[in-house]
């Protein structure tokens, strides 16, 4: 495993399950500190040995001001989450979801200086899925006219030496797609193993909050927004993250999967309602971020998320109250 002082992050409003013990038992193995964040449906009584759970009261502790402007009832209290782990001085966080189950290998994640495969494919959208499998599947996210779309051969990702601080891995079982795959396709999956691929500059592809690794580089790059659809507040991360990682020549790395998902219950015409944002206009959020003139270096990255920001709220994709929460937690990073 690698030597970093890691954080585990997961958000659940569920009483303590086989997953989130499960993951008591694997932190407590290997040395990771374990933070599960509640919310207002959370039991007033939850416990697992070994893990730290935030009320809402306790996430307050964290960072008030913050804690007070996030939405109740959200995803993105997992903010709070991370901000504990940044406390305890936690140079990994790693992330994923109530509904997730780890394999034996869930920490061995790659160092963040690293050697894999890598390609470039100049300002297009990559199907990364399919290079884990031959079927005809997509990740959450991925714009709808790209389903179809040839991908660069996977000869052509020669090995490079690269940095890695957005680790991506993916989700056996039932993986995360879109409501559309959900909707007309059988979606248990096995993806190849031992296998990675790490994407370059001006080279897209969603990446979620369910098996994902971040160094401590990257940190204020893992805000969560509250004003836009609950669907799309991770997939939307992703694209904001991926644009300013490529300033910093960092690339994304996705790899084969540690967990497997047995899915909590979902209406999947609501989840297609939810994410009717994203069919509509995650290519025009890629041009739209593409297009912004961003600066370099880790003392930038706060500079460049408000503008990233900023760019997506007036074109209204997302809310105007957000600005106040970013910088809310631009604040709690310093």
């Amino acid at each position: 495993m690698n030597k970093e002082k890691i954080s585990l992050v997961i958000t659940s409003i569920a009483a303590p399950n086989q997953v989130l013990k499960s993951y008591a038992a694997l932190c407590k193995q290997h040395g990771v500190n374990y933070i599960v964040v509640g919310d207002t449906k959370s039991p007033d009584d939850f416990f697992i040995e070994g893990c730290q759970f935030l009320s809402i009261q306790q996430q307050n502790a964290v960072n008030e001001p913050f804690a007070a402007l996030l939405p109740v009832k959200h995803y993105a209290r997992k903010n709070i989450g991370y901000l504990s782990a940044m406390q305890q001085g936690a140079t990994v966080i790693i992330e994923t979801d109530d509904d997730n189950f780890a394999t034996e290998h869930f920490f061995n994640f790659f160092p963040k200086h690293t050697t894999q495969p890598y390609f470039e494919a100049n300002g297009q959208w990559v199907n990364v899925y399919r290079y884990f499998t031959d079927k005809k599947i997509w990740p959450r996210g991925l714009p709808l006219p790209c389903i179809l779309e040839e991908m660069p051969d996977w000869l052509k990702a020669v090995p490079q030496t690269i940095t890695a601080p957005i680790q991506q891995g993916l989700a056996n079982d039932n993986p995360d797609v879109d409501a559309v795959y959900r909707l007309v396709s059988d979606v248990r999956i096995t993806f190849d193993a031992n296998k990675q691929i790490a994407l370059g500059n001006n080279t897209w592809c969603p990446f979620n909050s369910q098996n994902t690794v971040w160094y401590a580089d990257a940190f204020p790059l893992l805000y969560l927004p509250s004003y836009c659809s609950f669907r799309m507040t991770d997939i939307w991360r992703s694209f904001i993250a991926q644009r300013i990682a490529w300033e910093n020549n960092w690339h994304i790395l996705f790899f084969a999967p540690t967990v497997w998902q047995e899915r909590n219950v979902h209406n999947l015409m609501k989840d297609f309602e939810d994410e009717i944002p994203g069919y509509l206009h995650n290519e025009s959020i890629r041009k739209t971020l593409a297009e912004l003139s961003l600066k370099s270096g880790t003392a930038h990255l706060g500079d460049n998320l408000k503008k990233c920001y900023d760019a997506l709220i007036q074109r209204q994709y997302i809310g105007e109250k957000e600005m106040p929460l970013l910088e809310a937690w631009l604040h709690a990073l310093i």
